[in-house]
């Protein structure tokens, strides 16, 4: 019910502030949650440079580490910052109030970011940062225009200009300085980071997927039994 109604709470957010947003064509991402490689990568990169500012209230430490095959050592060790119990929920570390003096309005809760928006969305939102020095922070989105998130990812990426649109309305960017990853790199780490957050808005899609496997398996053998059972009786019929 509490992920029924924040979610119905999102789409009104997110409907009420589509005028601000740019209309570009978005980007296509591929979506695999049986990479349990990706999903812990995209872990990763969330804890290290989203949780800080954003929380995922509705998803814990050790269910995450438990669905993608992380140790509670490992959780302790490389994700969890801001709590020492395997248990807790995955909350921001900045309070609210402080987030929101700093940058206007506080930091949305990122479970069920996909389930609002879409995928291709949120991967094409963090492809699509560049240098505004009208801006407050510095920082501007061309698929969100005057965002108050600064871009938290760009000693990865890399600083790039806005420098126009192609025909097909796909932004054009100029890189002024290299980031730590390659284009390819970076665009991979977004695609894993994407791949983490379509997770988290329904975990259960992990357990499903494997009860599915096995009732197909299951359907693959029944069939092959009805098939001799079928031809044995026909051939004492005939």
């Amino acid at each position: 019910m509490k992920k029924l109604i924040l979610s119905l709470v999102l789409a009104i957010v997110s409907s009420a502030t589509l005028a601000a947003e740019a209309t570009e064509p978005l980007d296509s991402v591929y979506i695999n949650l049986g990479n349990k490689e990706s999903l812990q990568r995209g872990a990763g990169l969330f804890v290290n440079y989203c949780l800080s500012c954003h929380s995922a209230a509705y998803m814990r430490y050790n269910r995450m580490g438990r669905d993608l095959g992380i140790s509670d050592e490992n959780l302790k060790e490389h994700m969890m910052f801001t709590t020492d119990k395997p248990g807790s929920l995955m909350k921001a570390s900045m309070p609210a109030d402080e987030a929101k003096k700093w940058f206007g309005t506080a930091p949305p809760d990122l479970s069920l970011v996909t389930r609002v928006r879409n995928p291709d969305w949120v991967y094409s939102y963090l492809r699509r940062f560049y240098v505004d020095t009208e801006s407050p922070h510095g920082w501007n989105n061309s698929l969100f225009e005057n965002v108050a998130m600064p871009h938290v990812l760009h000693k990865l990426q890399g600083v790039q200009r806005l420098t126009g649109h192609d025909e097909h309305g796909h932004p054009l960017f100029e890189v002024q300085s290299q980031g730590a990853m390659t284009p390819e790199q970076y665009d991979q780490a977004m695609a894993d980071l994407t791949n983490f957050l379509v997770y988290m808005g329904e975990p259960a899609k992990l357990q499903r997927y494997s009860i599915g496997a096995l009732v197909m398996l299951f359907l693959v053998a029944l069939f092959v039994l009805c098939f001799f059972l079928k031809k044995e009786y026909w051939r004492d019929l005939h």
